[in-house]
């Protein structure tokens, strides 16, 4: 077809579609940078117009991309995966000019290495601690309120992720394909459509996060110690699966029972795909109880939940009370890698450590915001263990792995256990660059997975009462990359480098 005047093989990747779809979003980006304003301007905040000048900076190269190459063809599967990782990268670099801009990072490594924490929902922060950049002891107890706002922000849009939430506009734009972004963009990898139409579901998706993150916030509102602006920033977290608080030690700071187990509630259902929150809000109970990841994912909370308080109590010293709340609190937030703290989990019993180490390669349910292998490859791994386990027994038996009454396919079995060793290896690749830059083996393992999985807060150094402002300036580069590859389920990035993607 005639695309600018040139004919357009359609074999090729169509690198003017993909610079005029990014440009489209890199204008929407920008338009969510002058989110922060008004809080700007109400608290007379000196640095209120970084917002608009990081805005005009973003739109004026998005909208100049969109310009030039202003798409005409349709998206396809092959030129999605490009856009999704080129957005998040350039997404990245300019929602990272707040923090330098009003001076609250002074280093780049550091401001990119938050944004894409943010983005990410991963939770990971330079700030906090007794350094230099505390959020109590240190600079973000004297933040503008905006930069705190745009953190959370940050979090919020990633979680339920900025591509599919464009993905409901692209119509507007005449450009074709938004199927094609929502499934690369988004975590889920699931087939359980909601709505036959991608930018119908991705509205619905919205609803229902924006009222999950409405209800959160109501909740935490109402209780004294929080005030309407810490209970926003912390329910945008929650829904996000993020971790970012506008506390030095996150839940530590309130000591209260009653918020913690609100977010333990919340935080649970993040957990959840969304698509079984808007099949429940339908009416649908029953697709809702008998989905087999749902159960899986509550039945491995649960049993997690109750050795670690075991263990608290029969080692830690907790009471059975604080054993349960604690347990309950740090295992759910590292299950669905939201990051929050309620407790200095380093300081347990070994086994309650070790315990919560295996939980930070498990995550939530696909379709969630959570990070993590994911409930249902997990779920489908452990299966698949018995079934050669049973094979061995009866090697001439004809043995499939059933989740209900539906057959995994052998091809879907190969592709779980291909990403399970990526995931594993750059996990590791991951440890031995940080190993590489002087940090001690169980702060390299515990920040590599922490990163990987979207968690946050880590081991040793870089632990729950801790933070990454130590970390060398490679390290904190190649824990971004590892931040938006687990965001992006490894292979959404690794396509890019195969040959066979740019063959015509």
């Amino acid at each position: 077809m005639l695309f600018g005047g040139v004919n357009r093989s359609r074999s090729k990747i169509d690198l003017r579609l993909v610079a005029g779809v990014t440009g489209a979003l890199l204008v929407f980006m920008g338009l969510a940078l002058l989110l922060p304003l008004p809080m700007a301007l109400a608290d007379g905040e000196a640095v209120w117009w970084v917002y608009p000048a990081a805005a005009v900076i973003t739109m004026g190269i998005g909208g100049s991309l969109f310009g030039l190459f202003r798409p005409q063809a349709d998206l396809r599967a092959r030129e999605a995966f490009l856009v999704v990782t080129i957005t998040w990268l350039l997404i990245t670099g300019f929602s990272a000019l707040p923090f330098i801009l009003s001076g609250s990072l002074t280093f780049y490594a550091d401001a990119f290495f938050e944004t894409m924490s943010g983005l990410t929902t991963t939770g990971a922060t330079v700030y906090g601690g007794t350094t230099s950049n505390g959020v109590e002891n240190g600079l973000l107890v004297d933040q503008p309120r905006s930069i705190l706002l745009w953190r959370s922000l940050l979090h919020w849009f990633g979680g339920m992720g900025f591509v599919v939430l464009s993905v409901a506009v692209l119509p507007f734009l005449s450009v074709g394909g938004g199927s094609q972004l929502f499934s690369a963009e988004s975590s889920a990898g699931t087939t359980d459509k909601i709505t036959p139409r991608v930018q119908e579901a991705a509205a619905w998706l919205w609803g229902v996060y924006l009222t999950f993150t409405l209800v959160n916030f109501i909740l935490l509102w109402v209780h004294p110690s929080m005030d309407w602006f810490d209970a926003l920033n912390h329910a945008m977290s929650t829904a996000a699966t993020g971790g970012f608080s506008t506390k030095d030690m996150s839940f530590i700071h309130y000591g209260s029972e009653y918020l913690e187990w609100v977010t333990i509630v919340f935080m649970f259902l993040a957990g959840v795909s969304f698509t079984m929150h808007f099949r429940l809000l339908r009416g649908e109970f029953r697709v809702f109880a008998e989905n087999r990841e749902t159960r899986f994912y509550t039945l491995m909370t649960f049993i997690s939940v109750g050795i670690i308080a075991l263990f608290l109590w029969w080692d830690g010293g907790f009471t059975p009370h604080d054993a349960i709340r604690y347990g309950a609190f740090e295992t759910i937030s590292v299950i669905t890698t939201t990051g929050f703290v309620s407790n200095n989990y380093e300081i347990w019993p070994v086994v309650a450590v070790l315990m919560l180490f295996l939980m930070f390669f498990t995550g939530g349910c696909a379709g969630s915001t959570s990070g993590g292998i994911k409930s249902f490859r997990v779920m489908i791994l452990l299966k698949n263990t018995m079934r050669e386990i049973r094979q061995t027994v009866h090697p001439r038996g004809v043995l499939p792995v059933q989740v209900g009454n539906r057959t995994i396919e052998p091809a879907t079995i190969m592709r779980i256990l291909s990403f399970v060793i990526a995931y594993v290896f750059f996990f590791s690749l991951g440890a031995l660059i940080l190993t590489a830059t002087g940090l001690d083996f169980m702060s390299a393992i515990g920040a590599s997975i922490a990163c990987l999985a979207n968690i946050g807060p880590a081991l040793g150094d870089f632990g729950p009462i801790d933070n990454y402002a130590s970390m060398p300036w490679v390290g904190k580069w190649t824990m971004s990359f590892l931040m938006m590859i687990g965001r992006l389920e490894v292979f959404t990035v690794l396509v890019l480098f195969s040959k066979t993607y740019w063959r015509e």
